[in-house]
């Protein structure tokens, strides 16, 4: 069923997305990890730091020195993440990050002995530098000698948080049922703006007509379930010239069937690069879904401070509903950074080391929360309206780097992607962590950092767009029971 770009269909019930499909095939995590035992590391380049939230006890980077990548190389960890924020940067530094990261990953490679493939991962709806990232990485490895991708992968369901491909068509899931995710709010980003919700209409419109909707390769569910792992390993193993394919996923079963298929057809010569959401690394990686982590699980780690930092950079509308909600639980104290007040040099400063003390002195009787005035600033254009963004946040993330400075809280909880990429990288100069699991079912990552000034506080790492209404005030809850 083909449908036009742009035509609009709304909110459609789950049961008739879903009916007709055909059953699930059944493949266990175990036989995925015992499939790549002695593959090549898969290394996911993230472009904001809330792809972990669907894995458990995984090395992550925020720095890519040749030494951090060897250290991310020797782990016993089947993948490991490098967080490249790119997602918050302009194309062209977008584009120079990721040349950065595959040469010093080429020569940590080199130096270890230990092969690598390619994850570049986006947003579940479809947000971020497509196709300029894996454009980037294919021009990269074809030029360090790594071999020209014959195919690039694009996967970016998300089964926790409700974004499902069917038919090649993306949607996610709403209290008023599924939309297509062309229809909805992220659609309409000031700067990652798009119209398609058919995958292979998408890659044209992204690629601006270079790759037409129909040259673009569709594995559907009818090739996962009723075809198996070697059917689709053929189909992947069609793939030349770094071809695009879109791949449907309603379920981790169909994204391990993906996997063995990939794994089929990399060991017999393909070179695929991946463009993924979240939840495809856990399949590939070998890792079954992980429960929540528990108070128990919690309790060692933690900072000096009687209670946590809570920092929202956010301005999707879930997250001011979050925000509403942990406000009527109590036991915190708000402290607002005013937009207008950064956005002025002369009292930028100022303004940011008096909310930063206050913040610290406020540790000691309740969860301090660090937010931007709700009202959103934009720019005359995108560019602009990014270069603001990225004002904000660094502000943010000033206030966080004060208050650890003073006092290190028992957690620190960022909301918002960019918001937590450089509270992570500046606010907490975290450069190696571990991502431990997740606080919510598939969401709400927890890292360990094992460096730096925030060394041993649990960071949580929260994406603005996921969760119901009372998933912050539930995350802080399981926190404050630790």
């Amino acid at each position: 069923m083909s449908h036009p770009a742009h035509a609009q269909q709304g909110h459609v019930r789950e049961a008739d997305v879903l009916e007709e499909l055909p059953p699930v095939r059944k493949v266990n995590a175990a036989e995925v990890a015992a499939r790549i035992s002695a593959d090549p590391r898969l290394v996911v380049l993230d472009d904001d730091p809330t792809g972990t939230q669907t894995v458990a006890d995984v090395p992550v980077l925020t720095s890519w020195t040749v030494d951090d990548l060897r250290w991310g190389l020797r782990q016993d960890s089947a993948v490991f993440y490098v967080l490249t924020n790119t997602r918050s940067l302009s194309p062209e530094d977008a584009a120079a990050r990721n040349r950065e990261v595959v040469r010093a990953l080429h020569a940590a490679s080199a130096a270890e002995g230990i092969g690598y493939v390619l994850a570049s991962r986006g947003d579940s709806t479809l947000r971020g530098h497509f196709p300029l990232e894996t454009d980037v990485l294919a021009e990269e490895l074809t030029e360090l000698g790594a071999g020209a991708p014959d195919g690039v992968v694009l996967v970016p369901a998300y089964i926790e948080a409700g974004r499902l491909t069917v038919n090649s068509r993306h949607w996610m899931r709403t209290p008023d049922g599924l939309l297509p995710v062309g229809e909805s709010e992220f659609a309409r980003d000031a700067t990652f703006g798009y119209r398609s919700s058919s995958l292979p209409e998408w890659v044209e419109e992204k690629t601006q007509g270079r790759v037409p909707a129909d040259e673009v390769l569709r594995i559907t569910l009818d090739d996962l379930r009723s075809g198996g792992p070697e059917h689709t390993a053929r189909l992947l193993s069609s793939l030349h010239g770094a071809r695009t394919a879109v791949v449907d996923a309603v379920c981790d079963d169909d994204l391990r069937v993906l996997a063995l298929a990939l794994a089929h057809a990399e060991g017999n010569g393909t070179r695929l690069l991946y463009r993924v959401g979240p939840s495809f690394v856990r399949a590939r990686a070998g890792q079954a879904g992980r429960a929540p982590l528990t108070p128990a699980e919690l309790r060692p780690l933690r900072g000096d401070a009687p209670h946590g930092l809570i920092v929202v950079g956010s301005h999707v509308a879930l997250t001011t509903q979050q925000l509403g909600q942990l406000r009527e639980r109590g036991g915190i104290v708000e402290f607002e950074l005013d937009v207008s007040l950064l956005l002025d040099e002369e009292r930028r400063d100022a303004h940011i080391a008096e909310i930063a003390t206050a913040a610290a002195e406020a540790l000691n009787s309740a969860d301090a929360v660090i937010s931007t005035s709700r009202t959103l600033v934009t720019g005359a254009d995108a560019d602009d309206s990014l270069s603001i963004s990225r004002r904000v946040s660094a502000a943010l993330v000033e206030a966080v780097r004060q208050v650890n400075a003073t006092r290190r809280p028992a957690f620190v909880v960022a909301k918002g992607g960019i918001t937590s990429s450089d509270t992570a990288t500046h606010g907490l100069e975290i450069r190696r962590a571990w991502a431990r699991g997740t606080l919510l079912p598939g969401i709400v990552s927890l890292w360990e950092p094992v460096d730096g000034p925030a060394a041993g506080i649990p960071y949580i790492v929260f994406a603005g767009n996921v969760g119901g209404v009372d998933a912050l005030a539930d995350a802080i809850d399981l926190l404050r029971s630790a």
